[in-house]
């Protein structure tokens, strides 16, 4: 199977793995992919959706976009544009983590209902918050 173009989402997902300190089937446990699928996502095989990425995201701990913007999704300025409430409210010291996730699923559900999530491959780029 030839490796396809998703530029160094394979490579940024293994790191990102090893960081959290999950195996590949912690992993896709967490995020509800099979093993051999995450597998051949991080060797660059298979090219996962946005909805897949999220998952990922989600079980990682990271923002999705940044998932979105090593897949090609995003491109980096909408990215920019993307993080700044998430930013703020992960800056927030007056909250607690679990308020923090709890807001920042609120903000993504509103998002989604507006259509500007990247979830359908290019959403947030053709839109701003």
């Amino acid at each position: 199977m030839a490796s396809l173009n998703v530029g160094n989402l394979g490579e940024f997902l293994r790191e990102q793995r090893r960081n959290a300190k999950l195996s590949l089937r912690q992993l896709a446990d967490a995020a509800g992919v099979s093993n051999p699928y995450l597998s051949q996502i991080e060797r660059g095989l298979r090219k996962p959706s946005a909805e897949i990425l999220q998952q990922l995201a989600k079980a990682l701990r990271i923002s999705a976009e940044t998932l979105y913007v090593q897949a090609g999704i995003l491109d980096e300025r909408d990215r920019e544009d993307l993080l700044q409430v998430p930013a703020a409210i992960m800056a927030d010291p007056s909250i607690n983590d679990q308020q923090k996730q709890a807001l920042l699923q609120i903000y993504e559900s509103f998002r989604k209902e507006n259509g500007t999530v990247a979830g359908d491959a290019g959403a947030a780029a053709e839109q701003s918050p």
